[in-house]
């Protein structure tokens, strides 16, 4: 056991980090982001779309610049965790570091708090919630780190959510159409040009699981390690770009940076689906601490 995990020193490591990462991702959009924005922004021929994506690179150098916010929308805090099997840790006192460094972040900014009641649409201003940050957690064999990814999902683009459950005879074909009329029903509303998941197979829960893993923690660029569904992947993309629906719904030839698809196995007679979009500044960032508590940030 490390000193770090024996006298609880990497619970407050944790909460640091955490209310760190929340900060980053609002503020320091990633580098494969910005490639693609900057990739659309010089292959964009008409002058509308090419203005609106100038707009966003400039919107990027100002947040660079003064340290600024991306967008206003802090989003609902979510935290993708993978815990290596060889760490000592109390999951629970995990999960309560990462709830604090997020109010941390919120009250000490400040940012503004985006998280309420369903129904009584209280907010307490600290960005958390029953249940909220939403922290999945995943657990990595033979390994002694502790990797936490935190996105701060938007409104806008999380309203752009669908799921359909096909049926197998409805085959590939109809799981394509549902993907391309998801995009057509989601058209300007969350902030194009953005980053479809898709989810494909498993339960109904399971497949929003993936189409927001796919969306959100996907670098854009990347390719799923199934060749058939990588080659799916790239199909959807250049039929979604053909829509015209472009930036910020303004025609082009770029609607989506990304279309990144997850699957898994599901029952014999059923074919679910789900879409999950997120907008042009897909917000992210990365830490890793090793057994010893020393933390190196990324996207």
């Amino acid at each position: 056991m490390t000193t770090a995990s024996v006298n609880g020193e990497l619970y407050s490591i944790v909460e640091d980090t955490a209310k760190s990462l929340y900060i980053k991702a609002l503020k320091d959009l990633p580098p494969d982001v910005r490639q693609a924005l900057q990739k659309a922004y010089e292959t964009e021929t008409e002058d509308t779309p090419k203005k609106v994506l100038s707009t966003m690179l400039e919107a990027i150098a100002i947040s660079d610049d003064k340290q600024r916010l991306l967008c206003q929308d802090t989003g609902i805090p979510l935290y993708f965790v993978k815990v290596g099997s060889r760490l000592n840790i109390d999951i629970p006192r995990l999960q309560e570091a990462i709830v604090r460094g997020t109010e941390r972040a919120t009250v000490e900014h400040p940012l503004r708090s985006s998280v309420c009641h369903p129904i009584k649409r209280t907010n307490h201003q600290t960005s958390t919630g029953y249940r909220i940050p939403l922290i999945n957690l995943d657990f990595v064999k033979d390994d002694d780190t502790l990797e936490i990814l935190m996105v701060p999902k938007g409104s806008g683009s999380e309203n752009m959510s669908f799921l359909k459950m096909l049926i197998p005879a409805e085959g590939i074909r109809g799981v394509k159409k549902f993907i391309i009329d998801s995009v057509l029903e989601a058209g300007a509303n969350p902030c194009p040009p953005f980053v479809i998941g898709v989810g494909l197979g498993g339960t109904a829960d399971l497949c929003v699981k993936l189409a927001k893993l796919a969306a959100v923690t996907r670098p854009l660029g990347s390719r799923n390690d199934d060749p058939d569904i990588a080659a799916l992947e790239e199909e959807l993309l250049e039929a979604v770009n053909q829509l015209g629906i472009g930036p910020m719904g303004l025609g082009g030839k770029t609607t989506a940076l990304a279309l990144n698809i997850e699957y898994a196995y599901t029952h014999i007679t059923q074919n679910p689906v789900a879409v999950n979009i997120q907008c042009w500044p897909a917000r992210r960032a990365r830490a890793k601490i090793d057994a010893y508590g020393r933390v190196e940030f990324g996207y």
